[in-house]
């Protein structure tokens, strides 16, 4: 039953090329034993290495195929997974036949399909679990019978084949109908439940769609209040959408213009806001289809958006009531400014890429390509005390356009190169500006170039404390849109890189220019709209934080605040620790405007410029008047106002999300008395400062209480090189092109209709053809969330193979046929009984295989709630898949058929009674990882209704263990029971003893208590590894085995035996083996006398290789042969 892919995929060369020996043979031929048991080392593997196969399975179980049953090292399923070049590594008759094989079955499964689709006639047939008397139309069978908000109907016949779509339509609108994750907060009977679980979602931008790394905060987030609810605890997960200022301002200001050639300028702020919202009302709804769609069990009726108005007025209380406690105050620093979009940006908006050498790249606003990577070296004339120019001190600098806000140079006050020079003055080559050389150890290293360094204070972070260390002049040289400004003397209204090239002409004509060289570079960039980020200093509004951090930082380390996994406390404090406070000022029209205001006078206004800057923060601008007349003795009626036209960071208003959902500030909001504070944040690693450290620190300042008690931070998702995800590569992936499927072209036209440049475009269509030539295939939700969620375990990266996720529509299959074939061996008319059950737990021996999978399934829901409970979902993944396929499944189900096929209802009841409530139990264990398939299954449960009166599985309780379903000594019985089909299905493997042959069988025993364990066991044995009898035979009783028969040591204790005589030709095969063995040897001949010749070493290297590698191919299929003709020498010698 173990496939054989896995071979090839561990001795791919050696297995093709025996392949290719074993189909020479077939066209010659010649008897297929001896073909067939050049294989036997890889047939070997597959029984005699079960374990490791499932200790692999459980870091990777997406590896285990549907099919159980492959023939050949590279079978069909194999194939249609392989890459044309792997394909193209098979012998070119494997190569053809799998070709035309792959034709034939996908010609059977569109007739299959066709023939399902037309089946509108009436079928009683229990292989395929039907309901009698239901005719099912074309419809039906395509996209389900339903109607949008009832429930489904479950009473068609059951598909024979697992279809996400069919599967996962009509659920989700039911539930939604039900209220079953909507919260009633006036009919709260808290005695029901075992406590709160209450979260709200990372408010995704209201710009566009959810990529993947969003569905696996779904996935997670999803999982645990599916679990929680099932759990007993009032469960509420509160959904919304952030207004993402500069993001949605980007794009609509795209699209504008796009449209009509208009800027929002042109527009002006409040027809501009206006289109924004139109917008905002026709695209925001694609992110709620998306959460839908994979299953998002929120409360739809709390949705927020950060920019309505109950959210609106909390941002303005919340920063009112920070400036009354003093952390609001309005300053001039250096920002990230882009000059394109006009605004600065926070820390996470800019993008950082590394220039290793010289590249050209396109700059928003700029006609031609700029070159990026260089160095450039000028002198500066130094003044001497005559006033004439004596010598030159040289400068370096990557921004060449910034020497025009140049305003000192520095030295170090201990070179003594330049001693003689600090104090005196350099004269600027093309402004009437003289610079002084300024004496500074902290900016200027000696070692480093020519040890003088150009001072731009308002250009540059490092130069900006130099200039505040030395009082010197911040002089600008950018307008907002990155033009030189009159500043820049000759320069002026020059676009920045322009004017860069500009100035270094000039240079080279006063003799200045001293040349360039290349240099290794980090350019920030804006992740909205590729700008080039220029450091500029703005006045701007900023929030002290140092004190708010400190108190973040001791909730922690009391242990109040837990932060999940630890590892990244030490990121956490590292950060708390090195605060800066928080510029919140954005120059957007698409936000929150700042509720500060200008404070003038009427006798002032029309002189503005003479009076002191003053402002003033109040809720509205009454408040604002009367706080300004007070505040700075102006008369009421004396007193305009104008408020500052910038709005807030988006992430101001996202840090108050756990609260002001809620309804902060009214205290009287039932929402925030219940349900504040929340249970658990859970996000991305990746804004564990951005957002979590300022939702933190806003919730303890404003609210006095923690916002939530633990955060858990998943990993960051990467494409499989480990690359970001990132449109320009091709490798942004929508949840619902997994969940849909969908073809190249699809992902082209996707790319096409985007904002891209024309040559990224191009980047992002190879990428997305040499990762998915084949499209993206169809492989629903349950199957996305599922292998996703096994993802986990990575630690801070997660490097994503998509296809490896799709293979996960493979489990899901597996859950829906073993269900199926369960359900048709129940009956229509099976109804479940605890007395059932409790026969099988008093009973004997006939019921070894139920007791043990009723304690393999205890330790399955101890094991799946551990994980959850420790927020470790891959291990929950694991015990769920690993009780399904290789426990209830491979084992249980196929040891039940001889039972299931017996006339003895009496005999057969208690173990369908087990059988009911591993699939009732399984079930509901998986259903917070996999809600679609899990709720269509558990409704089609037979008698389910009559054992309980629960209308969903989604609000049925979660699994919980039952001690007394826990069996020590059945699990020592199926144990051993196991350890002995393994080697009887080992020895099968060895001598291709073929599926539907039932040779006699044989364990031998060396002590009575294997005896007993064997005799326990022996239906089980007999059953699962298709023999036709089991004989159990003792050493001590002096039992005989008969001539003819293949052995295999178990342990110490017992060895089996498998009876080939009558099955094989011993002679005939063991000669054909002998004639294959002399061939190999004279090939493995003929490479060593190669490698051993003289003058070898002149060989080229590929040759080489080749050599090496054909020699170790033919070495390897020696030893095959060599191990195949000794064990057929043994059997001539026992015959």
């Amino acid at each position: 039953m173990w496939n054989c892919w896995i071979v090839q995929r561990q001795l791919l060369s050696s297995g093709i090329h025996l392949l290719h020996s074993s189909v020479s043979c077939w066209n010659k031929g010649q008897t297929l034993l001896s073909t067939r048991l050049l294989f036997f080392c890889y047939r070997n593997s597959l029984e005699s290495r079960k374990e490791f196969w499932k200790t692999t399975m459980q870091s990777d179980p997406a590896k285990r195929d549907d099919d159980d049953q492959t023939e050949s090292v590279v079978g069909l399923n194999e194939y249609l997974r392989m890459t044309e070049e792997e394909r193209q590594k098979l012998p070119k008759a494997r190569q053809k036949k799998l070709a035309k094989l792959a034709l034939k079955e996908e010609k059977k499964a569109v007739k299959a399909q066709v023939k399902l689709a037309d089946n509108e006639t009436e079928t009683t047939n229990k292989k395929q679990a039907m309901k009698p008397n239901k005719v099912v139309s074309q419809e039906e069978m395509t996209i389900g019978h339903f109607v949008p908000g009832q429930k489904k109907d479950t009473c068609n016949p059951f598909p024979p084949a697992y279809q996400p779509k069919l599967v996962e339509s009509g659920w989700y609108e039911w539930w939604e109908a039900q209220d079953y994750f909507h919260v009633d907060n006036s009919v709260i009977d808290w005695s029901k439940y075992k406590g709160k679980f209450v979260m709200v979602i990372p408010p995704p931008n209201v710009t566009g769609s959810l990529h993947i790394g969003h569905a696996l905060t779904i996935a997670i987030e999803d999982a645990l209040a599916r679990w929680y609810r099932m759990s007993g605890y009032l469960t509420l997960w509160v959904p919304g959408t952030d207004h993402a200022g500069i993001a949605t301002q980007s794009v609509v200001e795209k699209k504008i213009f796009r449209e009509y050639g208009k800027t929002r300028h042109d527009l002006g702020r409040e027809q501009f806001v206006e289109q924004v919202w139109k917008w905002k009302h026709n695209y925001g709804d694609r992110i709620c289809n998306q959460l839908r769609r994979m299953g998002c069990s929120v409360d739809w009726k709390r949705e927020q958006f950060t920019l309505s108005n109950r959210l609106s007025q909390a941002v303005v209380e919340a920063f009112v009531r920070l400036d009354e406690l003093g952390l609001v105050y309005r300053g001039t620093r250096l920002v990230n400014w882009s000059c394109h979009l006009c605004t600065a940006l926070s820390d996470i908006e800019v993008e950082y890429m590394d220039i290793t050498k010289p590249l050209k790249r396109k700059v928003p606003g700029h006609n031609n390509e700029v070159e990026f990577g260089w160095l450039t070296k000028f002198a500066y004339p130094v003044e001497e005390d005559s006033g004439e120019l004596g010598e030159r001190l040289i400068v370096a600098t990557t921004r060449l356009e910034t020497m025009l806000g140049d305003v000192a140079v520095a030295v170090h006050p201990r070179d003594p190169r330049y001693a003689s020079f600090i104090g005196k003055h350099v004269i600027h080559p093309f402004l009437p500006r003289k610079l002084p050389i300024i004496a500074d150890e902290e900016l200027v290293d000696m070692e480093f170039g020519t040890g003088v360094v150009k001072i731009t204070p308002a250009h540059d972070p490092n130069d900006f404390l130099c200039g505040q260390r030395h009082q010197l002049e911040n002089i600008s040289v950018f307008t907002d849109d990155g033009r030189i400004n009159e500043n820049g003397g000759p320069f002026k209204g020059m676009m920045r890189y322009d004017a860069r090239v500009a100035i270094e002409r000039a240079l080279e004509e006063k003799g200045l220019f001293y040349g360039k060289e290349e240099n290794q570079m980090r350019l920030a960039l804006c992740s909205r709209s590729g700008d080039i980020i220029e450091p500029m200093l703005k006045p701007q509004w900023y929030i002290r934080c140092s004190e708010m951090a400190m108190k973040a930082k001791d909730k922690t380390l009391s242990g109040e605040l837990k932060i999940v996994p630890e590892f990244h406390q030490q990121t956490w404090f590292h950060w708390l620790d090195n605060i800066r406070d928080w510029c919140v000022s954005r120059q957007l029209w698409w936000g929150h405007r700042i509720p500060a205001y200008q404070v003038l006078s009427k006798t002032e206004e029309s002189n503005r410029n003479v009076v002191e800057e003053r402002w003033i923060v109040g809720r509205n601008e009454e408040e604002a008047k009367k706080k300004a007349s007070e505040k700075f003795n102006i008369p009421l009626e004396s007193i305009i106002l104008k408020q500052d036209e910038d709005v807030l960071d988006t992430w101001f208003s996202s840090g108050l999300f756990p609260f002001s959902v809620f309804g902060w500030p009214n205290k009287e909001e039932r929402d925030l008395q219940q349900f504040y504070p929340t249970t658990l944040l859970e996000t991305g690693h990746d804004i564990l400062f951005f957002w979590v450290a300022r939702m933190v620190m806003l919730g303890l300042t404003l609210t006095g209480e923690l916002p939530f008690s633990t955060v858990y931070l998943h990993a960051m998702i990467r494409d499989k090189y480990g690359r970001k995800m990132s449109k320009s590569l091709g490798n942004v992936i929508d949840p619902l092109e997994v969940v849909d499927g969908a073809t190249l072209e699809q992902l082209h036209k996707k790319l096409e209709a985007g904002n891209l440049d024309p040559k990224e475009v191009k980047r992002a269509m190879e990428g997305q053809k040499q990762e998915y030539p084949q499209g993206i295939p169809e492989c629903g939700s349950d199957a996305l969330r599922y292998g996703l969620l096994a993802y986990t375990i990575q630690g801070r990266d997660i490097n994503l193979d998509v296809n490896r996720v799709a293979a996960y529509r493979n489990f899901c299959n597996k859950l829906w046929n073993a269900t199926r074939f369960a359900i048709l061996n129940l009956g229509e008319s099976f109804r479940y009984d605890e007395n059932g059950l409790s026969v099988v737990l008093h009973g004997g021996n006939e019921y070894i295989i139920d007791k043990w999978i009723l304690s393999r399934l205890n330790d399955t829901i101890i094991r799946t709630n551990k994980a959850f409970e420790e927020y470790r979902f891959a291990d929950a993944v694991q015990s769920t898949y690993c009780f399904w396929l290789y426990e209830l499944c491979d084992v249980y189900l196929e040891a039940l058929k001889p039972k299931m096929n017996s006339k003895d209802e009496s005999r057969k009841y208690p173990s369908q009674c087990v059988l009911f409530q591993c699939l009732h139990t399984g079930l509901r264990l998986i259903h917070p990882l996999m809600p679609f398939v899990s709720e269509e299954l558990y409704q089609r449960l037979p008698g389910r209704q009559e054992y309980e009166n629960i209308e969903s599985i989604t609000i049925a309780p979660y699994p919980v263990a039952q001690s007394m379903w826990h069996d020590a000594l059945a699990e020592e019985y199926v144990a051993f029971a196991q350890k002995i089909v393994k080697a009887l299905r080992n020895l099968r493997a060895m001598y291709d003893v073929k599926r539907q042959s039932r040779p006699e069988m044989f364990l031998r025993v060396r002590d009575t208590q294997s005896l007993e364990l064997g005799e326990a066991t022996r239906d089980i044995i007999q059953t699962l590894a298709l023999a036709s009898t089991l004989h159990i035979l003792a050493v001590f009783r002096d039992d005989s085995i008969p001539a003819g028969c293949a052995i295999q040591v178990v342990d110490d204790s017992c060895e089996v035996y498998l009876l080939l005589k009558g099955l094989v030709d011993f002679d005939a095969e063991y000669k054909k083996l002998e004639a294959k063995s002399q061939e190999k040897r004279l090939q493995v001949q003929a490479y060593q006398q190669k490698i051993q010749a003289p003058g070898y070493e002149k060989v080229p290297q590929e040759v080489k290789r080749r050599n090496e590698e054909y020699l170790v191919k033919y070495e390897q299929e020696l030893s095959v042969i060599e191990e195949a003709r000794k064990r057929f020498e043994q059997l001539l010698r026992e015959s």
